[in-house]
């Protein structure tokens, strides 16, 4: 697996792992109504490609194919984690999370884990700080907002 820098030209397979992801990974976790109101499969990705741009942001390669991606912005928060529903439980997330973490210059993190990946950041060291309801398209979706001390690598 390589780990590299996003670069625009990503963005496009990116959105489609993160709709087969949520739709398939998170399934467990969420009712189908509130997974089409979090992967409506329209994102608009002039948006997303800025948003990529504006933090560190990563995708880690595998089989020439992406496999997964995360970005965390300046301060600390790690917005966006997501791996390939087929390349689940290899180590993807951890990599792709250390790299975040090392290239991100902030003292604590944070993110806002959904009910599937909170035990996937609680093994990372990060503590929930509040059950929450998000509002998307509509729906309510559960998460979970979680910090870490940057010395809990």
């Amino acid at each position: 697996m390589i780990i590299r820098k996003y670069v625009a030209t990503d963005c496009k397979a990116i959105s489609e792992l993160f709709y087969n992801t949520v739709h398939c990974v998170n399934a467990k976790d969420y009712t189908h109504e509130q997974l089409n109101a979090w992967a409506t499969g329209n994102i608009d990705l002039e948006k997303w490609d800025a948003s990529f741009q504006a933090h560190c942001a990563v995708v880690a390669i595998e089989d020439d194919i992406i496999v997964g991606f995360g970005d965390i912005d300046s301060s600390g928060y790690l917005d966006r984690l997501y791996v390939h529903k087929n390349y689940q439980g290899k180590g993807i997330a951890s990599a792709i999370c250390d790299e975040l973490e090392q290239s991100a210059n902030a003292e604590n993190f944070s993110t806002h884990a959904s009910i599937t990946a909170k035990p996937f950041f609680e093994k990372r060291g990060y503590s929930v700080l509040k059950k929450q309801q998000v509002e998307q398209n509509g729906i309510l979706l559960t998460n979970y907002i979680m910090t870490k001390k940057e010395g809990h690598l």
